[in-house]
């Protein structure tokens, strides 16, 4: 069978999952229906927002599927009649049985780890907060539990140490897209008999979704975790603290790059002291100072500390907000 013959099932809703559709069309592949998340409201307006890959379905002509059941026979059926050979899942939810045994070359996964590392919804975020060196993306084929199933093949990239999560998602969806359109091409050499290997056992991370509270900077944590916390959580959602002002009002205060700053240390700090030099903003730590480079004042637009502190001077630092 030819790429072209191949029908080819795509199921997927960030951008994550676009570079990987965008290069399938791109080699040829026959897409013969998107699958994504229902659009949501969203602000005062409550305007409908489209997911990504939509928005990139739509664009390309193919038709697009909007199930808010995936168990509802209405949906299996009128994905029945498609009649894939195969599916693709990338960044979407979890599928029932009915729908991932459906084709005959069956389902497989891009997932943004080197499985069984950091099975679930946050994975590179995560590989970063936890101060990884290397992490990467994996293709396997689904069952039952999720992010389990028998990996077709994996590849790894290094993260550099003051890299952040947005660096790192933007490498691993472009290799990922190049290892979706590999496995497509083995599943087509192999008529499906692809040879693969089962995830090894003792070896699971979890990954679990990023809350707000999983934003917030413990500054009586030692330095280098406070830099992963932030770089793990840059551009998006950011890591955040609290600032009081001259007024004595507590406002919210985003934090997207820092540093290490062992030259700041002085005896007298104490986790959570404000240190503040003319161009230079560091926060005192467990062991040594972090000094802020990017932030963004709630209400306000992202800019480097030197820029913020020509309008605002901070007086300290909220360690219970």
């Amino acid at each position: 069978m030819k790429k072209e013959d191949l029908r080819i099932v795509f199921l997927g809703t960030p951008e994550f999952a676009v570079k990987s559709l965008d290069t399938l069309l791109e080699n040829g592949c026959n897409v013969r229906a998107v699958i994504t998340m229902p659009d949501k409201t969203a602000g005062r307006g409550h305007k409908l927002l489209q997911s990504d890959v939509k928005r990139y379905a739509v664009a390309k002509g193919l038709p697009v599927l909007q199930p808010a059941n995936l168990k509802d026979p209405a949906f299996i059926e009128e994905l029945r009649r498609i009649d894939a050979d195969l599916f693709i899942v990338i960044a979407f939810r979890m599928l029932p049985e009915a729908v991932w045994s459906m084709p005959r070359l069956g389902t497989f996964n891009l997932h943004a780890s080197l499985l069984p590392r950091y099975r679930g919804a946050a994975p590179i975020n995560r590989a970063v907060m936890n101060g990884e060196k290397t992490t990467g993306v994996t293709t396997f084929f689904l069952k039952h539990e999720i992010d389990t199933g028998d990996i077709i093949a994996q590849r790894s990239i290094d993260i550099a140490d003051d890299e952040d999560a947005g660096s790192v998602h933007d490498r691993l969806m472009n290799l990922g897209a190049e290892m979706v359109m590999e496995t497509v091409e083995t599943i087509l050499k192999t008529d499906g008999d692809v040879p693969v290997q089962p995830q090894p056992q003792g070896e699971f991370i979890p990954a679990p979704k990023i809350f707000t509270e999983t934003c917030l900077i413990d500054w009586s944590a030692d330095s280098e975790t406070v830099h992963n916390l932030v770089r793990g959580l840059s551009p998006y959602p950011a890591a955040f603290t609290s600032v009081r002002d001259s007024h004595g009002d507590s406002l919210k205060l985003k934090v997207f790059k820092g540093r290490k700053a062992p030259e700041l240390t002085a005896p007298e700090l104490k986790p959570g002291d404000l240190i503040l030099l003319k161009k230079r903003m560091a926060v005192m730590c467990a062991d040594t100072p972090y000094e802020i480079l990017e932030l963004q004042l709630q209400g306000k637009k992202r800019m480097p500390a030197e820029a913020f502190l020509l309008g605002f001077t901070p007086v300290a630092i909220d360690m219970e907000k």
